[in-house]
Parts: structure tokens; sequence; C-alpha cells
């Protein structure tokens, strides 16, 4: 994976501490996943430099010149500013499997669209479980051989350094007509909007995770 240094700095746990570091343009940010909670903030220029960008990350995060190896796990942003308003890090260890939603990086245009067909993305990630070693910076698909009617599937692309969260059956990527497509992107919105309704009817607790400030 690629990295990134970012330099921090250990601060309080209290609202009126984490105002004032948002108006010195500093972020409130806990890294968590080790021997206990650690509670910092870093630059908000940095982080957004980090934020901004498809690739994923290795950081390594020096607080007051202790380092920690992590990656991103959850940011909040203001409603209307899209401001960071906090990050949480999970920290990382060599030995230790981690879960990071990897982007997709389509090579070459199909066959069956260079014919007439429409590409049909139904993945631009991937959630994918390995060792910081092994995790890639992007999943490379070529899909240059694809003629109108073909899928790419999860079980198409399985690699045995890492492990996909995903069945095998899940569609990737795949080119059909144009009306073929339309109705494709149709019954998807369906299935989503089904998926919703049955999450909001079902929904179960969710492991705890650090405290929100």
């Amino acid at each position: 994976m690629k990295t990134f240094a970012l330099s921090a700095e250990v601060r309080e746990t209290n609202k009126i501490a984490n105002r004032a570091l948002r108006n010195q343009g500093k972020v409130p940010c806990v890294l968590y996943g080790g021997e206990k909670q650690l509670y910092f903030s870093a630059s908000e220029n940095d982080l957004n430099k980090l934020v901004n960008t498809p690739d994923v990350f290795l950081l390594n995060i020096d607080i007051d010149g202790e380092g920690f190896t992590a990656i991103l796990q959850d940011i909040q942003f203001h409603p209307l500013t899209d401001r960071i308003l906090h990050v949480d890090f999970l920290q990382t260890f060599d030995d230790k499997e981690v879960t990071v939603s990897i982007p997709i990086n389509f090579i070459g245009t199909p066959v069956g669209v260079r014919n007439g067909g429409n590409l049909l993305v139904r993945k631009r990630a991937i959630k994918t479980r390995a060792t910081t070693s092994n995790l890639p910076d992007a999943i490379n698909i070529n899909i240059e051989e694809l003629k109108i009617g073909d899928f790419l599937y999860i079980g198409d692309v399985r690699d045995d350094k890492y492990t996909f969260l995903a069945g095998d059956k899940s569609v990737i990527v795949g080119v059909k007509t144009a009306r073929g497509a339309l109705e494709e992107e149709t019954e998807e919105e369906t299935e989503e909007e089904t998926e919703e309704s049955t999450t909001e009817e079902g929904a179960k607790t969710e492991p705890s995770e650090p405290a929100k400030e």
C-alpha cells in the first residue's frame, strides 16, 4: 500500500478544547485498536490531502514523537460546509488483518462497448481483508475482452494474498446493450430500495466504536 505521513499532537478530550482546535485549523482525531485509545489533533490541510483522493493509504502517524501505523476508519463532515470535524483511525499491526475498501482500476475499453454496447459498472471498490503488507493499492481488472452480454464477477478476480468480503457471484462490471443496461440499472435501484427497507426494519446492533466528541 501507499504510505502517508501525518504529524499530530496529543489533545484534550472536551468540546471546548475541540472547538478551539478547529478554530486553529486542526481536527480532533482518535486512534484505536491498540492497548488504549489515543486522542490527538492533526492539521486540517494535511487531512484534506488524505481524504480528497481515491487512493488508500497506510498512515505513519507521529504523535508527539511516538510513531504508529494506522488506516483511516471513519470521517465526520460538517453537514453544510463539508469541513472535516473528526477522524477515527484504526491502529494496524504486521500480523493482524484489516478490512479496507480498495478501489477498482478498470483497464482498457471492452470489445462490446466498441461494438455499441454500454459499460455497466456495479462496483467501483471492493471491501478487502488482509494484512497491511498484502493489501494492494488498487484492484486492477482488464476489461478489454468483454463482449456484449459478458460480465466479470468477484470470483473471477480473487487473489490468494487477500480476501474479498463479497460472494463469488457478485457482479463487478459487464457490457449490455443500451436497452439491457437501462433495465439493469432499474433493477439495481429496486434492489437497493429493498435492501434499505429491510435494513431499516430489521436493523441489528453494530459493535461498539470509539465515542464521538
